[in-house]
């Protein structure tokens, strides 16, 4: 599925994505709120000010994704992988963040 697929999609309502490889994309500045992203491969994506509060990205790998000024509040990351992500003035308020993975090994809730 590529980018346009998935904003049509969403459009349309649906909101199960699970599983779904998005490497690389291109999702800036969209609204992806509430989104099953769960498994999915966002490897260095550009998530910059997207909307990804109360999604579920369980599992998701985004490894080297940006996610510069993205509203991840209420957000379940529970074994995301956030390795070398930018996370530069993300909203993660009241964000899951049990067993994340992240480069330094430092889990984000305790910054």
């Amino acid at each position: 599925m590529n980018t346009n697929e998935l904003c049509s999609r969403y459009a349309a309502g649906q909101r199960d994505f699970r599983n779904l490889n998005l490497m690389a994309a291109n999702l800036r500045n969209m609204n992806l709120r509430g989104a099953n992203l769960s498994g999915a491969n966002l490897t260095r994506a550009n998530l910059t000010r997207t909307n990804l509060s109360y999604a579920n990205l369980t599992g998701a790998t985004l490894t080297g994704a940006n996610l510069t000024e993205t509203n991840l509040s209420r957000a379940n990351l529970i074994n995301a992988n956030l390795s070398d992500t930018s996370l530069v003035s993300a909203n993660l308020s009241q964000a899951e963040l049990r067993r994340v993975m992240t480069t330094n090994g430092m889990n984000p809730s305790t910054c």
